[in-house]
């Protein structure tokens, strides 16, 4: 037996006896989300998203758009704040001077693409992931609409802390959803279910 083996079998013997497995996962999933995050930024920022560039430029205008039309109908609407709407520039500007411009980095592709590589690294049966992923994927859609909308409430009535809430805020509020569902994966799907045996 190596060195190396050794080692691996006394780790694993310390956090199966002090049940440190959920620990374990945790760790996992913050190293592929740390992984994921500079990941993406260096294929974005450094390569361009080459070889995919022309592809990936429009799937993020496109879901700009699905982010910024139902956004604007829910504030204009539901919230009944007074907004012009330039959709060209998919921007609402409100009686205040405010503004949200709903842009490329505002799409949540980056997010739901994280979400999906989280999924597939992460073990668990194949077939439940055929349908949670996709759940998850709505999840992180609908997120990112209640974030515009909710940095449409602090506009026009907390201005003074846009950027807190932008940055403080609504930006974890990604993380948090995702390690929400991870956790659901987790705990209850990941594993498949075992028979219950019958007592006679």
């Amino acid at each position: 037996m190596t060195f190396l083996t050794k080692y691996t079998q006394k780790l694993r013997d310390f956090i199966q006896r002090y049940r440190l497995d959920v620990f374990k996962d945790v760790a996992l999933f913050i190293i592929i989300t740390i992984a994921i995050h500079y990941s993406f930024r260096f294929w974005a920022n450094q390569m361009h998203y080459w070889p995919a560039q022309e592809m990936i430029d429009n799937l993020e205008v496109k879901m700009a758009r699905m982010v910024y039309y139902p956004s604007a109908w829910f504030v204009e609407n539901v919230l009944r704040i007074e907004i012009t709407r330039v959709d060209q520039t998919k921007t609402m500007y409100f009686a205040n001077n405010g503004y949200i411009a709903v842009n490329r980095s505002c799409s949540g592709f980056k997010q739901i693409l994280q979400f999906v590589i989280l999924m597939m690294l992460f073990p668990g049966s194949l077939k439940r992931k055929f349908w949670f992923i996709p759940l998850g994927v709505v999840i992180v859609f609908l997120t990112n609409l209640f974030r515009i909308i909710g940095l449409s409430v602090v506009v026009i009535t907390l201005p003074q802390y846009w950027d807190f809430s932008h940055d403080n805020i609504f930006r974890p509020l990604f993380y948090v959803v995702i390690f929400m569902m991870w956790v659901w994966w987790v705990e209850k799907l990941a594993k498949p279910k075992t028979a219950k045996k019958s007592v006679s």
